[in-house]
């Protein structure tokens, strides 16, 4: 390609002056839009088909693009290929780099691409095309990580651990309980996920800079090859619009959060004073100083990582505050925030492997789950079934857990007349009422740790996750 090619703006013809050198690499956004390569060449491929039906290309010119659009993808596929496109001297951006090199390929007919729409259209099917392509790479990593946490649930079977309120001890719950809180956020993570692929996948092509194409062309067929829903609505709107990258920066934010929440949990449950884990040191590291230690890194950067995605949305919000309409080159700046969370499926990824090499100490949590009052509630209930008023059976179990606190006992091991001296609805059956299973079993409604209902759960658990594990609707490719 020659120097005066590599030259050519997309709109240089009203001026006179150059453009300022430093400022001219400044402005330049081919230094991170190149991932958009394979996206701007499908929304290229797509436009040659509906300015081949609307009769501005003949089916052989739409047919040597189509073949030289799909040679610049692939010669770019390598990551040799991909610096080069990042590093290429001439191109302001991924629009302009395909543009010259069509024009390298198949010299004018190259330029006559460009028919029929604007840059503004093509980075806003870009973004779509990129942003429904990464949250569907992330649903599926969200849907290994419950994988891992519904395989570990059913390896616990019936295992016992406390559960905490304010970090205090409150109830025994299975573990498998615990592991299915974690589940449930994950399956909110991917509804919300897919909510925004389905609200973005609509086709800004055809829109034009602003007002719509000024050719009469079918926008259905490149919505429909993209498979997109339909074409947009609004063409002002369309070029404009990037409410879809921050709803996926904000639904990428509730993942972020419910990673760092297991990841303190682990975190807090790895160390000694809980001794209720085994971190597992694939994913571990130790100390430069002390020997001993092993260091819960994964779970550490786990948590710090939502930071960088909420900083992502944050940013994207107040680029976005303000702008008039339609297109500004400020919405040039919510494409590198978009491209700083593509560490999330592999974050994800790793998680899971992660989930599933971590080592339970059952022993040191069913300890855990039978001391420290914890079948208090459940002793409350058997008064409430004795007909005790609730408040007044609060009353009653309180006074005796002081009465076992100052004798250093558990609740189960006071004696009948003990119990007696609190209430006279005190019977012998108490005892087996606040027996450890009694106390899972008495939770024994929709969504609570009775361990038939956690059973339930984790088949539910099973199920749903394999709706969102399935791949959605495979988009409509280019015609051959």
């Amino acid at each position: 390609m020659s120097n005066e090619q590599q030259s050519v703006k997309m709109w240089s013809g009203r001026f006179r002056e150059p453009l300022d050198t430093e400022f001219e690499q400044w402005q330049r956004s081919i230094v991170f839009d190149w991932r958009l390569l394979e996206h701007e060449v499908a929304a290229s491929k797509a436009h040659a088909s509906a300015l081949c039906s609307g009769g501005v290309l003949t089916q052989t010119e739409a047919a040597q693009l189509r073949t030289a659009l799909d040679a610049i993808a692939a010669d770019h596929a390598s990551d040799a290929g991909r610096a080069m496109v990042r590093n290429h001297p001439g191109a302001e951006d991924i629009h302009h780099f395909v543009e010259l090199s069509l024009v390298e390929r198949v010299g004018s007919l190259g330029l006559k691409l460009h028919t029929g729409r604007s840059r503004n259209e093509q980075i806003a099917t870009d973004l779509r095309l990129y942003v429904r392509q990464q949250i569907e790479s992330t649903v599926h990593a969200l849907a290994s990580w419950a994988s891992a946490l519904v395989a570990q649930a059913q390896a616990a079977g019936d295992a016992v651990m406390p559960s905490y309120t304010h970090l205090q001890r409150a109830e025994p719950v299975l573990m498998g309980h615990w592991l299915l809180a974690y589940v449930e956020m994950l399956l909110r993570d991917a509804s919300r996920l897919r909510d925004c692929a389905a609200r973005l996948n609509y086709c800004p092509l055809g829109s034009g800079a602003v007002a719509g194409a000024t050719l009469a062309l079918d926008r259905t067929i490149a919505a429909r090859e993209l498979g997109f829903t339909a074409p947009t609505s609004n063409s002002m709107d369309a070029t404009s619009d990037r409410d879809f990258i921050l709803e996926y920066l904000q639904a990428l934010t509730f993942v972020g959060l419910h990673a760092s929440r297991f990841a303190e949990e682990i975190t807090l449950f790895a160390t000694a004073e809980f001794g209720f884990v085994n971190l597992p040191e694939a994913f571990s590291t130790g100390s430069s100083a002390m020997p001993q230690k092993k260091n819960p890194d994964l779970t550490e950067l786990l948590r710090a990582k939502v930071g960088r995605i909420h900083g992502a949305a944050e940013g994207v919000t107040l680029q976005l505050k303000g702008l008039p309409l339609a297109y500004n080159k400020d919405m040039q700046e919510t494409q590198e925030p978009a491209f700083a969370v593509e560490f999330v499926p592999q974050m994800l990824s790793l998680v899971a492997r992660f989930t599933s090499a971590l080592e339970f100490n059952f022993t040191r949590m069913n300890q855990g789950a039978q001391s420290g009052y914890l079948n208090a509630m459940a002793a409350a209930t058997y008064l409430v079934h004795k007909g005790v008023p609730f408040r007044t059976a609060h009353e009653k179990i309180g006074n005796a857990v002081r009465f076992a606190l100052e004798k250093g006992v558990e609740l189960g091991e006071l004696s009948l007349e003990e119990l007696r001296q609190f209430g006279a609805e005190f019977d012998p059956d108490f005892f087996e009422a606040v027996t450890l299973n009694a106390t899972l079993d008495c939770h024994d409604v929709i969504g609570g740790t009775a361990r038939e209902r956690v059973r339930q759960a984790l088949s539910h658990a099973v199920a749903r996750i394999a709706v969102i594990a399935a791949p959605a609707q495979e988009a409509v490719h280019a015609s051959a």
